[in-house]
C-alpha cells in the first residue's frame, strides 16, 4: 500500500479533519483538514488496492499511518474502501454497441478528446475548426471558429472540464469557453505548427509543443507566455505533465527526452538512449517512473528521481506508435505498426501479455479506468477491446471505412469513442 509518510505534528499545529472524499481511479482517499486555521489536503494513495483486498487489515494499516483518520472514523473509511472496490470492477465485462455515427467535418479529422466524465468531447480538423459535442445526443454544441489553418491539437482542462484548448498549424494555440464557445486568449509567439499540448492539473497553465523545437507555458488568467522550454533540436511532438504539475516532459524527433521543472522552466534532465524518434513520453501516478516510446522498435522506463534508464523494452518487430502506464503505473502498455501490442509489469518489467489481431498498424492504445481492458485503434479500420492480463480479445468495434487514429475510454470505462479517416466520429456505450 502506498500511503504518504507522516510528518510529526507539535500540539500547537492541532489538525482537525473536515472531509473526507473518493477518488476512483487510481484508488484513493482525499483527506480535507484544517490545520491553523487554513483548510488543506491530502492524499492516501491506495494503488495496491483490488477486490480480494482485505479492508479490515487495510484500514488498520491506514490508521497506523495517517493521524488524521481516528478510531471512530474507521467504519467510516471502510465504507469508503469499499466503494473504492466496487468500482474496480465495475462495468469490466461491459459490451459496448454503437450508439451514433457522427459525420463530423467536412475535411478529415485531427484529433478527438473526451471531458472526464465522457458528457462531452471535442474534434479537430483540417477544416480549421474545434467542434464541441454532446456525447448522450450527438448534437454539436459549438464550433470553436478563428484559427487560419488545420486544428491540430486539442484538450480539455481536466478534471475541470470548463476550458479548452486548441492547437494549430496556424503557430498558435487559443484557449475557448466550453459553456459559450467563445475565444478567451490567443496564444502567440511559436514560429512553426503547434502539434501537442496538455494543461497542467491545477489548470493554472496550458503547455504547448511545436515543429518551431521549443514547447511554450502559456498562463490561462492572464494570456501571457511563462516559459519556453528550448533545447531540443528537432520539433517537439509530445508533451505532458506529471501528476502533481511540477514537471513537464518533452519528446522529440531529435531522439530525446527532456525533463523539465515546471515552475522555473529549467531542464531537470535529458534521458538519452533512443536512437529514432519518439512517439510517446509520460510519467506513472506516482511520479517514480517515466515511460517513452519511439521509432527505433523500443519503449524505454527511466528512474524519474535521477534521470536514468532502468530497462529498455524490445520484442515489437516495427516502431512504436503509442505506449501508456494504466491508472495506477502497475502496467504498461505498447502499440506498434507491426500489428501488435504488449502488455508489461512495470515492477518486474517483464512482458505479461501480446495482443494479437489487428491487421494492420496499432496507433493508439490506452488502458480502462479500472485497469483490467485494453482499447486499441488501428490501420485496419477497427478497434478492439482487450482482456488487460489475458490478452484475449473481447470485442471488435467494427464500421468505420478507413483507418483509426484515435479512440479514448471516458472516466467511468463505459463508453468509448473512436475517431477515423473515414471522417466520422462513433460513440460506442
Amino acid at each position: 500500500m502506498a500511503t504518504k509518510p507522516v510528518l510529526w505534528v507539535s500540539p500547537s499545529e492541532k489538525m482537525k479533519l473536515k472531509s473526507l472524499l473518493l477518488r476512483y481511479y487510481p484508488p484513493g482517499i482525499m483527506l480535507e483538514y484544517e490545520k491553523s486555521g487554513k483548510l488543506k489536503t491530502k492524499s492516501i494513495d491506495l494503488l495496491d488496492l483490488s477486490p480480494s483486498t482485505d479492508v479490515n487489515a487495510l484500514v488498520e494499516e491506514i490508521q497506523k499511518a495517517e493521524p488524521l483518520i481516528t478510531a471512530s472514523r474507521s467504519d467510516q473509511v471502510k465504507l469508503l474502501v469499499q466503494r473504492l472496490q466496487d468500482k474496480l470492477t465495475q462495468h469490466s465485462s461491459h459490451q459496448f454497441y454503437l450508439f451514433k455515427i457522427l459525420r463530423a467535418h467536412i475535411l478529415p479529422l485531427t484529433n478527438v478528446a473526451l471531458n472526464k466524465s465522457g458528457s462531452c468531447f471535442i474534434t479537430g480538423s483540417y477544416d480549421r475548426t474545434c467542434k464541441l459535442w454532446d456525447t448522450a445526443s450527438g448534437e454539436e454544441l459549438h464550433t470553436l471558429e478563428g484559427h487560419r489553418n488545420v486544428v491540430y491539437a486539442i484538450a480539455f482542462n481536466n478534471p475541470y472540464g470548463d476550458k479548452i484548448a486548441t492547437g494549430s498549424f496556424d503557430k498558435t494555440c487559443k484557449l475557448w469557453s466550453v459553456e459559450t464557445g467563445k475565444c478567451y486568449h490567443t496564444f502567440r509567439g511559436h514560429t512553426a505548427e503547434i502539434v501537442c499540448l496538455s494543461f497542467n492539473p491545477q489548470s493554472t497553465v496550458v503547455a504547448t509543443g511545436s515543429m518551431d523545437t521549443t514547447a511554450k507555458l502559456w498562463d490561462i488568467q492572464s494570456g501571457e507566455e511563462v516559459f519556453t522550454l528550448t533545447g531540443h533540436s528537432a520539433e517537439i511532438i509530445s508533451l505532458s505533465f506529471n501528476t502533481s504539475g511540477s514537471r513537464i516532459i518533452t519528446g522529440s524527433f531529435d531522439h530525446t527526452v527532456t525533463v523539465w521543472d515546471a515552475e522555473t522552466g529549467r531542464k531537470v534532465y535529458i534521458l538519452i538512449g533512443h536512437c529514432a524518434e519518439i512517439s510517446s513520453a509520460l510519467f506513472n501516478w506516482d511520479c517514480s517512473l517515466i515511460l517513452t516510446g519511439s521509432m527505433d522498435k523500443t519503449c524505454m522506463l527511466w528512474d524519474a528521481t535521477n534521470g536514468k534508464c532502468v530497462i529498455t523494452l524490445t520484442g515489437h518487430d516495427d516502431e512504436i506508435l503509442d505506449s501508456c502506464f494504466d491508472y495506477t503505473g502497475k502496467l504498461i502498455a505498447t502499440a506498434s505498426a507491426d500489428g501488435t501490442a504488449r502488455v508489461f509489469s512495470a515492477a518486474t518489467r517483464k512482458c505479461i501479455t501480446k495482443l494479437e489481431g489487428h491487421e494492420g498498424e496499432i496507433s493508439k492504445i490506452s488502458f480502462n479506468p479500472q485497469g483490467n481492458r485494453l482499447l486499441t485503434g488501428s490501420s485496419d479500420k477497427t478497434a478492439r477491446i482487450w482482456d488487460a492480463q489475458t490478452g484475449q480479445c473481447l470485442q471488435v468495434l467494427e464500421g468505420h471505412a478507413d483507418e483509426i487514429f484515435s479512440c479514448a475510454f471516458n472516466y467511468n470505462g463505459n463508453i468509448i469513442i473512436t475517431g477515423s479517416k473515414d471522417n466520422t466520429c462513433r460513440i460506442w456505450r
